[in-house]
C-alpha cells in the first residue's frame, strides 16, 4: 500500500523546498518549542529520502531553528530571557556596523528598498506572516549590502534565531501597526542622507524597542 505524504513540496530543489516548508512551520508555531523534528518524521511527512531529510535538519540546526545535542534528536528550541539578551547583543553589533558602513557611502541596497515596500504593503493588509518575512529580508539586505563576507557570515549564524523570535513571540503584534514601517524607513533615510551616526542611532533604537517587546512577552508567558 502506498502511503501519501502529509505535506507537498514545490518544484524548487527538493532540499531547499523542504527547508523552507519546515522553517515556516517552526516560525509560525506549527512546530512547538521542545518538539522533536527527526529525519524519519520529515521523510514520512513529506515523502522524501532520508538523506534529503537529514540535510534539511542539519541546515536548520546551523541557523538556530533547531537544536541538537550529542546523540539526541533535533528539537525546536525554547529561547529564554538570557538567550534573547544575547541574541540582541549580537544583532546590535552586526547591524550597527552594517548601517554605519552603508551610511558612510550613502548606499541604500535595492533589496532593502524592496523589503521596505513589502513591509508597508503587508502592514496595510495586516498580513502578519508577510510582515515577518519582509522584516527579515530588510535586515538581511542591510548586512548583505555591506559586501563584508565576515559580517554576512556572522549574521547567517543567528538569522534563524531572529526568525524564531519574530514569529514565535509575536514581536510585531505588540506594537502599533504604523510604527513598523516608520522605524525601518527612518533607518533607510539616515543611510540615504549619508549620516552614519544617525543610522546607527536609529538602528539601535529600533532593535532596543524590539528587544523590550520580546522580553515583556517572554515574562508574561
Amino acid at each position: 500500500m502506498t502511503v501519501r505524504p502529509e505535506f507537498a513540496l514545490g518544484p524548487a530543489s527538493i532540499t531547499d523546498a523542504l527547508y523552507e516548508s519546515v522553517r515556516r512551520r517552526i516560525i509560525n508555531e506549527e512546530l512547538r518549542p521542545g518538539e522533536k523534528v527527526t529525519e524519519a518524521r520529515l521523510s514520512t511527512e513529506y515523502g522524501v529520502a532520508r538523506p534529503t531529510a537529514k540535510a534539511c535538519v542539519e541546515r536548520l540546526v546551523v541557523v538556530g531553528l533547531l537544536q541538537r545535542s550529542t546523540h539526541k534528536s533535533a528539537v525546536v528550541p525554547t529561547l529564554d530571557t538570557s538567550d534573547i539578551e544575547d541574541l540582541f547583543t549580537s544583532r546590535m553589533a552586526i547591524e550597527s556596523a552594517s548601517v554605519h558602513i552603508l551610511a558612510a557611502g550613502a548606499t541604500v541596497p535595492a533589496e532593502a528598498v524592496q523589503a521596505q515596500s513589502d513591509i508597508e504593503i503587508a502592514t496595510e493588509r495586516g498580513s502578519y506572516e508577510h510582515i515577518v518575512a519582509a522584516d527579515i529580508a530588510y535586515h538581511r539586505s542591510l548586512v548583505a549590502g555591506t559586501g563584508s563576507r565576515r559580517l554576512i557570515r556572522m549574521y547567517e549564524l543567528i538569522v534563524g534565531e531572529i526568525e524564531l523570535t519574530m514569529g514565535r513571540y509575536s514581536a510585531h503584534k505588540a506594537t502599533s501597526r504604523a510604527s513598523i514601517p516608520e522605524e525601518h524607513a527612518a533607518i533607510l533615510e539616515a543611510i540615504r542622507s549619508g549620516d552614519p551616526d544617525a543610522a546607527v542611532e536609529r538602528s539601535r533604537a529600533h532593535l532596543e524597542a524590539a528587544r523590550q517587546r520580546l522580553l515583556a512577552h517572554v515574562s508574561d508567558d
